[in-house]
């Protein structure tokens, strides 16, 4: 590896080599070299800081290096002996359970029968014509529905074309994301426009829709306090983070505290 483009950084008198920065490179892939490196040598600084700061308090040993898979330990030590952040109460999860209730229902269950026009992702040409297909026999469908079974049995080219395209009961988790995003907010009878999935095109109708039903509050209330305990305790992790940073004397690298890092 080659680390003679990689600058030296120096920590509060503590070098952090060129090479040290390159063998971190390895766990951090990105776009470019000069990207990756910018990474790494931001990953190492935040780790020494750490380090340096929990020697200062006596919570780790002068000598002794930090791993990367001991830094969180390590920093749950540091918060908990020098801050304080606030737990989320009933009345702010309670809150959080009344502007998101979509989040807090059931899946819909629906009974669907499709015809898929298979293509390519990578051929376009093959994806424009399977679209077009999709669409007139879209058209055809909108004027004669019940001839969806013989044509999904003549076009279809999903194994369900020989149960008249259905697919039965579809509910969240069963088929793949692209398609699933648009499947279950569709309301019953035949979608207004073909899907797109990576498969191709489907003419899709929800012969049956059974909606999903609201949780109630108490039986969500812990994954809501957990939830909102961890977002606080996150954000006062990058605050006391960047304090740190803000507090050391750092050459070599710049942070740039209110946005990205940039090497020097």
């Amino acid at each position: 590896m080659i680390v003679s483009d990689i600058p030296a950084v120096q920590v509060n008198e503590c070098t952090i080599s060129a090479e040290q920065i390159s063998a971190e490179m390895q766990y951090h892939p990105a776009a470019s070299r000069r990207e990756a490196a910018v990474k790494s040598a931001q990953a190492l600084i935040i780790n020494e800081v750490v380090r340096q700061h929990a020697v200062k308090l006596g919570l780790w040993p002068t000598d002794k290096s930090l791993e990367s898979q001991q830094e969180q330990q390590l920093m749950d030590v540091l918060l908990e002996h020098q801050c304080q952040w606030p737990k989320a109460s009933s009345a702010d999860c309670q809150q959080y359970y009344q502007a998101n209730q979509a989040k807090f229902a059931t899946a819909p269950l629906l009974e669907v029968r499709h015809i898929l026009l298979a293509a390519d992702p990578r051929d376009m040409h093959e994806r424009e014509l399977a679209k077009q297909v999709a669409e007139e026999l879209l058209a055809r469908l909108q004027k004669n529905p019940g001839e969806f079974a013989q044509l999904a049995a003549a076009h279809s080219n999903c194994p369900s074309a020989k149960l008249g395209g259905n697919l039965g009961q579809v509910s969240k988790g069963q088929t793949v994301p692209e398609f699933e995003r648009q499947l279950l907010s569709a309301s019953q009878g035949l979608m207004d426009k073909p899907l797109e999935s990576r498969y191709g095109f489907h003419v899709v109708d929800v012969v049956r829709r059974v909606d999903g039903h609201a949780l109630p509050f108490e039986q969500v209330r812990a994954d809501i306090q957990t939830y909102l305990d961890n977002k606080v305790r996150r954000k006062t992790t990058a605050q006391y983070i960047t304090r740190l940073l803000s507090e050391a004397q750092i050459q070599g690298f710049d942070f740039g505290l209110d946005g990205s890092p940039l090497m020097q």
